[in-house]
């Protein structure tokens, strides 16, 4: 395991590897590694030769400035995870050596329209240009490779995907499934957060995509009957207070007159101090036309 902490020294590291004929894996990350992580960096491990995790806390994407403080950092721990998961190389950048002149304003951030405006960008003002901006750097820095996200961030992996069209990067997005605890409850670096009645209160998330898969499953296209369902099971749970419960088209994740394709329910809510988000998706098959119509 090499633990790297300059930009130059990480890029030229990934650049060898490619010269001996290797196909390099890239997870970023902001560390506290769970399983989640541990899942992507080990599918990165069977597909690629070499796999290079990123461990930075990226001040970008945090818009009070209690919750960057407060954020766990573990590194020696993450190193040790990321070791028996199958990575090869960790990154760990000071953030000076990411956003020279730091705490100074950074002067180019990257922004990704439509995409990363509603929901979590409504809640979370600027938080995708911080998301979009690390990433688009740790991939200048890394350059050619399969660079891994899970969909638990769904929405985050729609903003990755379009900055990385759009800009033209050299690497491939690779979506991996959300991993989740026994319960349904997806795992998140926030969950040590909760109380026990807290964690219990969190299930709701899970509840209300299952009612809204249900609701699909049985016929349902009109997404604002299917937000009503998955809401009502929020609004039914103490101490679970939602913020947005939606239907939405995959691709763009604007909400439709009518649900089709792919769809991708996305749920928020505050759980006692910690603010959580879930999804679930689902290919709705077209219609059947009836006998005699074509």
């Amino acid at each position: 395991m090499r633990v790297i902490t300059s930009a130059r020294a990480f890029s030229d590291a990934l650049e060898g590897e490619r010269a001996l004929g290797r196909r390099v894996g890239l997870v970023p990350t902001m560390g506290a590694l769970h399983a989640g992580h541990r899942s992507l960096v080990e599918r990165a491990a069977i597909e690629c030769d070499i796999v290079a995790v990123t461990v930075f806390v990226n001040p970008l994407q945090f818009n009070v400035a209690e919750d960057l403080v407060n954020y766990p950092r573990d590194l020696e721990g993450d190193v040790s995870q990321a070791a028996d998961s199958g990575a090869s190389i960790v990154f760990a950048p000071p953030v000076p050596e990411m956003y020279p002149g730091f705490p100074a304003p950074v002067a180019t951030s990257v922004h990704v329209d439509a995409v990363g405006d509603g929901l979590e960008g409504a809640s979370r003002p600027g938080h995708f240009d911080g998301v979009a901006t690390v990433v688009a750097k740790l991939c200048s820095l890394a350059g050619k490779s399969r660079v891994y996200f899970g969909e638990k961030d769904f929405q985050q992996l729609a903003v990755v995907r379009r900055m990385v069209t759009d800009l033209s990067l050299p690497v491939e997005i690779v979506a991996c499934p959300t991993v989740r605890e026994e319960s349904g409850l997806a795992l998140s670096s926030r969950n040590v957060r909760l109380s026990d009645d807290g964690r219990l209160a969190a299930l709701a998330l899970h509840r209300a995509l299952t009612a809204g898969l249900g609701a699909l499953d049985a016929g349902e296209r009109d997404p604002v009957r299917v937000n009503a369902f998955m809401r009502d099971v929020l609004n039914a749970t103490e101490g679970v207070s939602p913020d947005y419960a939606v239907a939405v088209d995959a691709a763009t994740l604007a909400t439709p007159e009518k649900l089709s394709g792919e769809v991708r329910l996305l749920v928020a809510a505050t759980v006692g101090p910690v603010r959580l988000i879930d999804n679930v998706g689902m290919v709705l098959e077209p219609a059947e036309a009836p006998v005699g119509v074509t």
